[in-house]
């Protein structure tokens, strides 16, 4: 007579086995969390303000460690939570709120710009030739794109402690500090809604590479 061997051990090293490999995909998505979270992040481009330097559908790498032992510099391009500066601040929804940090669905709140003046900078426009100036020194301005004026509205202001005024690349058609001006804050973006630095292009990998300061 043929013995018989029980399927049961078999299907309970098998349940084991999804049991381990369910372990270990939740394990290394919190960890992924964390390291977003703390240490580097990934960022969609969606916009064409940042242009030539940041193009559409450019994923980016943001260093949220870049100002943690250092303020933040003029040139640097930074990612803000816009909301109170750029959005208002409307209804928290804590649900939406942990899909976008976990970058689970698009992120319409995050900004992509360049810092042009800092805590205490006087900020204007334009001199003589055109210019946005900084401390009455005229900003050399290569990363602007190609045709543009430095910016076509006027302004004057001096940046207040713990803020930075914002500029996209493209200014003929970037909103940034310049279309805040008159709302509370005075188109200055508060430095503690700035998520961290722009370090690299990441995709497509045509593009990939260190972005200058």
């Amino acid at each position: 007579m043929a013995e018989q061997v029980s399927a049961a051990p078999r299907r309970r090293s098998q349940f084991r086995g999804w049991r381990l490999a369910i372990f270990l995909l939740a394990f290394a998505a919190i960890i992924a969390i964390i390291i977003r979270a703390t240490v580097m992040d990934f960022v969609y481009v969606s916009s064409g303000s940042m242009e030539p330097t940041l193009q559409i559908d450019d994923r980016v790498s943001v260093n949220r460690l870049a100002y943690k032992s250092e303020p933040i510099q003029r040139g640097d391009i930074i990612v803000f939570d816009g909301r109170g500066s750029m959005l208002s601040y409307g209804t928290s929804n804590l649900v939406l709120d942990a899909i976008r940090a976990v970058r689970l669905a698009g992120d319409d709140t995050l900004f992509v710009k360049r810092v042009i003046g800092t805590s205490g900078d006087h900020v204007s426009c334009c001199t003589a030739d055109g210019r946005v100036s900084v401390d009455d020194q005229p900003l050399d301005e290569p990363y602007l794109f190609p045709g543009n004026a430095p910016s076509e509205q006027k302004f004057d202001v001096v940046v207040p402690e713990g803020r930075v005024w914002v500029m996209g690349d493209h200014r003929e058609i970037s909103e940034d500090s310049r279309a805040l001006l008159g709302r509370p804050g005075g188109g200055m973006i508060d430095v503690t809604r700035v998520l961290g630095r722009v370090d690299r292009i990441i995709l497509p990998w045509d593009r990939a590479r260190d972005v200058n300061q």
